[in-house]
C-alpha cells in the first residue's frame, strides 16, 4: 500500500510531467505529435500518451484527426484572468468594437504563451473582404508586432534567449532572421511605443500592434490591427495606441515610459 508521502511524491511527479509536455507543444506553431512530445520531454510514450489524455479531458489539450496535440482553449479561458474577477476580454470588447468601427478592420487581441502570441479575441468589420484571425490561433513571436513588443519586454537577454530556442524560423520572405536586427526593432518598436508586421507572418497582410500592460506594470496582453498590406494606413497609429492606453489604463497601469 502507498504511503501518504509515496502519493505525494507520485502526484508532484505528474504535474511535473504534464506541465512539461504542455511547454513542449506550446513550443510548436503547429499541433505536434506523441512521438515528437516523448522525444522533447522524454518521457515513455505510454506515459505521455496516458498524461496528455487526462489533459485532454480537462480540456488543457485538444487531439486533432491525425492524433496530433495542441494546447487547449481552457489555457486560454484561465490564461486571460489577470487576477480575481478581471478578464480582459471583457474589458477590451468595447475597446475593440470601436476601433474597429471607426478603423473598418479586424482588431485582434492577444496574449503571450511560451513563445507565441495567441488570438484570444477579435473584432471584425461589416465589410466582406477583411484580414480572418482565428480565435486560438497562434504565432512566433518575432514574426508579429505584439510579439515583438513582448519580446522587447523582456530585455535583450530574453531575445537572444528567444532566438536560440527557436532558430528565428521565417515564415516569409520578409521574416525577421537575424537576431541582432530583431533585437534593433523590438527596442525601436519599444521607444515608439507601437510596432508593425510587414508581411512578416503572412504576405499580404500587414499589422500594427501595441502592448497591455496590468496594474503591476506587467504585460497583460497586446492590442492589434490587421489589414490586407495595401489598406494598412500609419494615421491607424494614434487611436490603436490611444485604445491600448485607455485600456491599460482600465487595467490599473500606465504606459511604458510614463512610470
Amino acid at each position: 500500500m502507498a504511503t501518504d508521502a509515496g502519493r505525494a511524491a507520485g502526484g508532484i511527479q505528474v504535474i511535473d510531467r504534464a506541465a512539461a509536455l504542455l511547454d513542449a507543444i506550446a513550443r510548436y506553431p503547429e499541433p505536434v505529435s506523441l512521438k515528437v512530445l516523448g522525444a522533447e520531454t522524454g518521457l515513455h510514450p505510454s506515459t505521455a500518451h496516458r498524461i496528455l489524455a487526462s489533459l485532454a479531458d480537462n480540456g488543457f489539450v485538444e487531439r486533432d484527426a491525425a492524433g496530433h496535440y495542441r494546447l487547449g482553449l481552457r489555457l486560454l479561458q484561465l490564461g486571460v484572468r489577470l487576477h480575481g474577477d478581471v478578464d480582459v476580454r471583457a474589458l477590451a470588447r468595447p475597446v475593440m468594437a470601436a476601433l474597429c468601427e471607426r478603423l473598418g478592420e479586424t482588431i485582434n487581441l492577444t496574449i503571450r504563451e511560451g513563445d507565441q502570441v495567441v488570438y484570444i479575441d477579435k473584432a471584425t468589420p461589416s465589410r466582406s473582404i477583411h484580414v480572418h484571425q482565428l480565435i486560438g490561433a497562434r504565432a512566433p513571436l518575432h514574426v508579429t508586432a505584439v510579439g515583438k513588443l513582448m519580446l522587447a519586454a523582456g530585455g535583450e537577454a530574453a531575445i537572444r534567449a528567444y532566438a536560440e530556442r527557436t532558430n528565428l524560423p521565417a515564415y516569409t520572405r520578409n521574416s525577421i532572421t537575424d537576431v541582432e536586427r530583431l533585437i534593433a526593432e523590438c527596442n525601436a518598436a519599444l521607444t515608439q511605443g507601437y510596432a508593425l508586421d510587414n508581411q512578416e507572418a503572412e504576405l499580404d497582410v500587414g499589422c500594427i500592434g501595441v502592448l497591455l500592460l496590468a496594474g503591476s506594470g506587467r504585460v497583460a496582453g497586446g492590442l492589434s490591427v490587421s489589414a490586407p498590406i495595401e489598406r494598412r494606413q500609419m494615421d491607424w497609429i494614434e487611436p490603436l495606441t490611444a485604445a491600448g492606453r485607455d485600456l491599460s489604463a482600465q487595467l490599473g497601469a500606465r504606459p511604458l515610459g510614463q512610470r
